[in-house]
């Protein structure tokens, strides 16, 4: 009987399979890319009217297949039964979890990789946000069981998703770039200090490609490898901002703990506030730079993407560490606890300075500044001084002629070790439908910068001393502890400045598009914003999970 019993399952057990992979072609079939298109053709945002959605470069189903069988007997009862463990919970939850035994990093790794292929392999669903996975992050996960130990950092067998710019050497490092499709570097320094806390590298998360600093006015999160990433908010409506595009769709959707996005001006700030999930921009020099696919070794830097700040401060704190690769982690000052004490600043303990001419165009930002007074809050309100950033894009393109081609030489591999921006724009040119259909005007301008080093000097020394006084003056009369700004209207100031920024999710526009509260600090701040976060998430408590994730 115990036979026959065991015989009928699988064969239930077949069958479902079955009709699931059948209902999903039956979707496939009555899901058109062409129809699609056509419906964002008029779409009122001219980045959003798609050239193509899918990638025409690479197909998934030799990663589903695979994952298929390395999910063997993992069924959809198994993940309904561990959901309520894992989704939408913190890092220190999930950690308890593990520690009563209700979980393990085992079956956490293989809940999440369920879910992606449950939502990302069906096209009624997926949000194009994930370009590889790790193909032995189950047995690394396992192993992580078996030497868990009182003293781990809380990153411990924890799963994360990186930015497919940042190297790792458990999955090639793209950019989104066909080009760079079978780059596969050693890890990179940020990489390396997570590993060695024990952090799991779940796979790589889509971006705009080359970090959207490849064509002018091109949609955001668009890659050639990986697709058009789709917001979970609204699939084909809103934008998911970029070029960390991957990076907050897979947070907003669940599917990982934690992921990583690098940013130049903007490229956390925008898919966090998007996609409304909490993104840290560091001061340049908190963390390492080496074996990242740079625009501007001036302003570029990675960051944490979470859904608390909790576990903000907690992938902060993992990636930390100075690295001779990266001269400016130096600068950073060490011994800083960002764990510790993240709940000591309260609400009317704070002086915020609130722009004015945000809070009489931005009915949202009104309200959440008016409510955070009535909190006790001391709210300056100001307005910003003229300040041109003439140069700015003189910058990024004279960076990236420059630092792109030392990537390649120090930090990459294969045949590329030895390319020129001019070489990869050659190679776009010989498939430009397939590697650059919305053109490379931003590589180009690169290619064709001629600023001099002395001149460039200057440039970014102006920048650098006009925005640190535009916010300094706020800052110094005010005595602020932080400024009030807007999803990533402030990015290029802050940028400049080598100021900090904190995206917190702080509601929903009329029609359901996410907003963020983004706090600016001063160089190094970043624990001090990350206190004022954890206060402004418990007042708020403004995240809502996407429908249908």
């Amino acid at each position: 009987m115990r036979f026959i019993f065991f015989f009928l399952l699988i064969l239930f057990s077949a069958s479902c399979s079955n009709k699931t992979e059948k209902a999903i072609q039956e979707q496939a079939e009555k899901w058109s890319e062409e129809a699609q298109l056509k419906l964002n053709a008029s779409h009122e945002s001219t980045r959003m009217r798609y050239k193509l959605i899918q990638s025409k470069y690479s197909s998934q189903d030799e990663m589903w297949n695979k994952l298929k069988m390395d999910l063997e007997g993992f069924s959809e009862e198994d993940y309904l039964r561990l959901k309520p463990f894992i989704y939408e919970q913190s890092i220190p939850t999930i950690q308890n979890y593990i520690n009563s035994r209700k979980l393990t990093s085992e079956l956490l790794v293989k809940w999440y990789l369920y879910r992606i292929m449950k939502y990302e392999s069906d096209p009624m669903t997926t949000l194009h946000s994930i370009i590889s996975l790790n193909p032995t992050v189950i047995q690394e996960a396992r192993q992580k069981d078996l030497n868990r130990n009182a003293s781990d950092h809380p990153i411990y067998g924890m799963p994360i998703l990186l930015k497919d710019n940042i190297n790792t050497s458990c999955c090639p490092t793209t950019a989104g770039a066909v080009l760079l499709a079978n780059n596969s570097p050693a890890d990179a320094a940020i990489v390396t200090h997570m590993k060695s806390k024990g952090a799991l590298i779940l796979g790589k998360a889509n971006l705009s490609e080359w970090a959207y600093y490849f064509c002018d006015g091109c949609p955001l999160g668009y890659s050639a490898i990986g697709g058009q990433t789709l917001n979970p908010y609204g699939r084909f409506i809103y934008e998911t901002g970029g070029s960390s595009a991957g990076s907050g769709v897979t947070m907003a959707a669940n599917y990982a703990v934690a992921a990583v996005g690098t940013e130049t001006a903007g490229s956390i700030l925008s898919p966090s506030s998007l996609n409304s999930v909490v993104g840290l921009k560091p001061t340049i020099g908190r963390l390492s730079r080496a074996g990242i696919v740079p625009i501007s070794s001036t302003l570029d830097t990675p960051g944490p993407m979470t859904r608390s700040v909790v576990d903000n401060a907690i992938l902060l704190s993992a990636m930390i560490g100075e690295d001779k690769n990266d001269k400016v982690t130096s600068l950073a000052p060490d011994g800083i606890d960002f764990l510790a004490d993240l709940e000591k600043v309260k609400i009317n303990q704070l002086r915020l300075g609130a722009n004015s001419n945000f809070i009489e165009s931005d009915s949202l930002y009104r309200t959440t500044v008016g409510m955070l007074k009535q909190m006790g809050a001391t709210i300056i309100e100001f307005t910003p001084g003229e300040l041109s950033l003439n140069g700015f894009v003189d910058v990024l393109n004279y960076d990236m002629q420059r630092d792109l081609p030392l990537y390649f030489e120090r930090f990459s591999s294969g045949a590329i070790k030895q390319m020129k921006m001019v070489d990869v724009i050659n190679y776009n040119l010989q498939d430009s439908t397939l590697r650059a259909p919305y053109g490379q005007g931003r590589l180009i301008a690169s290619r064709d910068d001629s600023t001099s080093e002395l001149a460039m000097d200057s440039i970014k020394n102006r920048l650098e001393s006009d925005t640190r006084a535009y916010y300094n003056i706020q800052f110094e009369t005010h005595k602020l502890d932080a400024i009030l700004s807007i999803n990533n209207f402030d990015a290029a100031y802050a940028a400049m400045a080598k100021y900090p920024c904190l995206a917190m999710p702080m509601g929903y526009t009329d029609n359901g598009e996410p907003r963020a509260m983004t706090f600016i600090g001063r160089r190094f701040e970043e624990k001090k914003l990350l206190q004022i976060g954890t206060a402004f998430e418990h007042a708020f408590d403004a995240r809502v999970t996407p429908k249908g994730y």
